[in-house]
C-alpha cells in the first residue's frame, strides 16, 4: 500500500477521534490541566526509568493529543511535540495552554519528521505507548530518529510488546485462551481493521471506521536502532500496559495499568527500550 494511502486513512482515523479522547475520562484532560493530577498515567509509569530529564531539549513523537508531552514538560523538559493529527495537535495545544506550558507542536508523518523540524536536533527523543504500530517500516523509522537526535542523546520508547499485539482479542474474551493470530514480524501487508470504535469510553459514533497498523518484533526494533549508531542502554518488558487490550482477562491496577487476571507470567505486555547515539 502507498504511503499517501496509510497515511490519509490513519490521520481521518486519528482527527475524528481527538476531541472524544480530550473528553473522556481516561485522559482525565481537566484534572490534568489543573495540575490536580501532575502527570498521566503513562507518563507517572515511565518517570523511574526516564530519570531527570530537567532541561533536556525533548521531542515527543506521535504525541496525539499531548496528555504525555505535558507530562513530559512538567518533569522539567523543553517540549516539542509532532503529531500526523492536526485535530489532535488542537487539543494538544489547547491542553497545554490552559496548562500554562510552552510547548512547540508541529503537524507532521513521521518520516517527514526532519523536514517539518527544519533540521533541528533533540537530546531526547520520547515515543510513547501505541505509537510505532502506526508505521510501515521500523528500519524507516530508525533512521529518522538517528536525524532527529543529537550525538549523545538518548532515544525512550515505551510501546505494546509485539508478542501482545500478535493475540487473538476474541479468544482471549471468550476463555482467557493467549493464541497467537496476527502477524509478530513486521511485513509489507499492514492489518486493516474496520471498528466503530476506540480505547476509550465515549458515546460518539464515528463514521472514519478503517485504520491500518502494523507490528514489529523486538529482533527488528533493536537491530534497527543498533544499525542507524545507537548503543542499547536498557532494555524491560513489562506485564502490565495502561489500556484494556484483552477484554475479559484482565484487571485494572490503582496505577492505572491493565494486567492479566491469571498467570501474568504468560505473556510480555509493553516494553521500554532505551539507547544512545553514539558520538
Amino acid at each position: 500500500m502507498a504511503d499517501e494511502d496509510y497515511i490519509a486513512v490513519n490521520r481521518a482515523h486519528w482527527d475524528e477521534r481527538a476531541a472524544p479522547h480530550a473528553g473522556s475520562p481516561e485522559y482525565d484532560v481537566e484534572r490534568l490541566i489543573s495540575g490536580e493530577r501532575r502527570l498521566s498515567d503513562v507518563v507517572a509509569f515511565d518517570e523511574p526509568l526516564l530519570g531527570d530529564i530537567s532541561g533536556l531539549r525533548t521531542l515527543h513523537l506521535q504525541c496525539h493529543i499531548g496528555t504525555d508531552t505535558l507530562s513530559l514538560s512538567r518533569l522539567g523538559a523543553r517540549m516539542t511535540g509532532l503529531d500526523l493529527s492536526g485535530a489532535s495537535l488542537e487539543q494538544a495545544r489547547r491542553i497545554a495552554g490552559s496548562a500554562g506550558a510552552e510547548i512547540d507542536y508541529v503537524q507532521s508523518d513521521v518520516y517527514s519528521a526532519p523536514e517539518a523540524l527544519e533540521g533541528r536536533t533533540f537530546e531526547l527523543l520520547y515515543t510513547g505507548i501505541g505509537a510505532l504500530c502506526w508505521l510501515p517500516d521500523i528500519r524507516r523509522w530508525a533512521q529518522v530518529v538517528a536525524e532527529l537526535v543529537e550525538p549523545g542523546g538518548r532515544l525512550f520508547v515505551r510501546e505494546g510488546h509485539p508478542m501482545m499485539w500478535a493475540i487473538d482479542e476474541e479468544w482471549a474474551e471468550r476463555d482467557g485462551t493467549l493464541a497467537l493470530r496476527y502477524p509478530y514480524f513486521e511485513r509489507e501487508q499492514g492489518n486493516v481493521w474496520d471498528f466503530d470504535e476506540t480505547y476509550v469510553t465515549t458515546d460518539y459514533s464515528f463514521e472514519h471506521t478503517k485504520s491500518i497498523d502494523w507490528n514489529h518484533g523486538i529482533g527488528e526494533l533493536i537491530s534497527a536502532v543498533l544499525d542507524v549508531g545507537f548503543e542499547l542502554t536498557g532494555f524491560v518488558e513489562h506485564r502490565s500496559q495502561p489500556w484494556l487490550s484483552l477484554p475479559g482477562c484482565m484487571d485494572l491496577g490503582s496505577d492505572g495499568e491493565w494486567r492479566l487476571k491469571q498467570d501474568d507470567w504468560r505473556l510480555p505486555l509493553t516494553y521500554t527500550l532505551q539507547a544512545r547515539r553514539r558520538g
